[in-house]
């Protein structure tokens, strides 16, 4: 660089050349250069979470006597254009950084500080003194994982989740009383309704609403307060209390300084908690995303039960062809989150004594895995399952010569003879009421109620008695 493209920036460890126009300063310029690994830098809800915290301790510094109005109210600003995203091409730090975030922390610090000393009308805010001021990278990281994770769980994923399963009840009201077949095993089974199938993918996407919801309270509770090692060294008294109160105030979530800040800050727990229940969420759409892909086979020789909508061209050399690309982008996405899943359970393992050493890549993990979910959800639930249709000519064939109907024969003619009227009715490609007349003798009328597709989703025993 030439001496016009650069500016001296000191730290403790000396003098270090600085890209003219950065907004960060020599600590950061140490990360950028120690760790070109990746090319991936921390997340936007990440950086906004940082600038959230960083306003929120500033303010409490203010209300406590520890920082004046002007040098406070300076860095308030600052942070919140931080939090809003106005200067994110300031923060250039790779994921694969010191375990502990402190480059992250201090490249905030040093972008807040080098904004706020201009807000303040010259008025020098130092990024350790004050933008830093009663804090640590190693209480400031954990609760910036908590807050960002907090946010997009209630900003982006819920609602999405909320849209997939409001989706599937109105499309299970549109189709819900179409009989079908049943499979276990890949294997002809007894017969249900669409809309018993696809409650069932809504009851799991509500279950895993429960379960993020049950996971709240801890994502919640903050570890900012603990300083380096939990022991709130170098912060008063009702700081973290005060810190929390103004993060709800601004984010409008319930938060509160963590029951125990030393655990706070030497684990991960809640982290890993998190993405347990991501990974859950993740097998549940894949679930739901392979089942559609099945029922949408053929057309001529798969399941053919539905018609996805069709949204691109399928193939470069088969002219026609349509594929189930939307539910294939979802099950990719749930492969992605459950490695992530993998990497954030070995990252929560490596709390050593006081302090985790790999909270970037949690956060890295844990953010990805939540954005990806909930536009997975969307997408799902507004590109495949509103929109796809019902062949109900195939479903209505494949009920008919469906040999597992004879199951609700069993209780009336034995286990044995039903089989041999299923082997048959199979092997002859014939309906089994028509088989089953000519092999015991029930009547017309018998056969028709006790082998009723419909009222078979509805389950209990079948008549035993030899009259109705």
């Amino acid at each position: 660089m030439s001496a016009d493209e650069y500016r001296v920036e000191r730290d403790s460890m000396g003098e270090l050349r600085v890209p003219a126009q950065a907004l960060w300063g020599a600590q950061t310029q140490r990360a950028v250069q120690n760790f070109p690994l990746s090319g991936l830098r921390m997340p936007r809800g990440f950086i906004r979470a940082l600038g959230l915290v960083k306003w929120a301790a500033a303010g409490a510094n203010v209300e406590l006597g520890e920082l004046d109005k002007v040098r406070g109210f300076a860095i308030q600003k600052a942070a919140l254009e931080v939090a809003e995203g106005r200067h994110d091409a300031h923060f250039p730090v790779d994921v694969f950084q010191t375990g502990s975030g402190t480059s992250s922390n201090m490249n905030a610090n040093e972008v807040i500080a080098h904004l706020a000393t201009q807000y303040a009308g010259g008025t020098q805010a130092h990024p350790n003194d004050h933008v830093n001021r009663c804090q640590s990278s190693n209480d400031v990281i954990p609760t910036a994982i908590h807050l960002a994770a907090a946010l997009a769980v209630s900003e982006q994923l819920l609602p999405a989740l909320k849209e997939l399963s409001e989706t599937i009840a109105r499309k299970a009201g549109d189709v819900g009383e179409v009989v079908k077949t049943g499979r276990t095993h890949l294997m002809d089974a007894m017969p249900l309704t669409l809309g018993q199938e696809i409650g069932a993918w809504r009851a799991q996407v509500e279950d895993g609403v429960a379960r993020l919801q049950a996971c709240r309270p801890r994502l919640h509770a903050l570890a900012l307060g603990g300083t380096a090692i939990g022991s709130g060294v170098n912060a008063p008294e009702g700081f973290a209390v005060r810190a929390a109160s103004l993060l709800s105030l601004q984010t409008g979530l319930d938060l509160q300084p963590n029951r125990n800040l030393f655990a706070a800050i030497a684990a991960q727990d809640t982290a890993v908690e998190l993405s347990g229940q991501l990974r859950t969420l993740a097998v549940t759409l894949m679930k739901i995303a392979n089942d559609l892909r099945w029922m949408n086979s053929g057309p001529l020789a798969g399941l053919g039960e539905i018609a996805l909508p069709a949204l691109q061209p399928g193939s470069s050399i088969m002219p026609g062809k349509v594929n189930p690309v939307v539910p294939e982008a979802v099950a990719m996405i749930a492969a992605q989150v459950m490695g992530n899943d993998a990497t954030i359970a070995v990252a929560g393992q490596s709390g050593t004594f006081q302090l985790n050493v790999m909270l970037p890549v949690i956060a890295h993990n844990l953010l990805q895995s939540i954005e990806l979910l909930a536009n997975a959800s969307r997408t799902l639930a507004r590109s495949a399952v509103a929109g796809f249709a019902v062949n109900t000519r195939q479903i209505a064939g494949a009920l008919d010569r469906n040999p597992m109907l004879v199951t609700a024969l069993a209780p009336v003619i034995g286990y044995d003879l039903a089989a041999a009227i299923a082997k048959r009715a199979l092997a002859e490609g014939r309906p089994i009421r028509e088989v089953a007349a000519e092999m015991t003798d029930l009547d017309e009328r018998r056969l028709a109620k006790l082998l009723d597709p419909a009222a078979l989703t509805k389950g209990g025993v079948r008549q035993r008695e030899s009259g109705d």
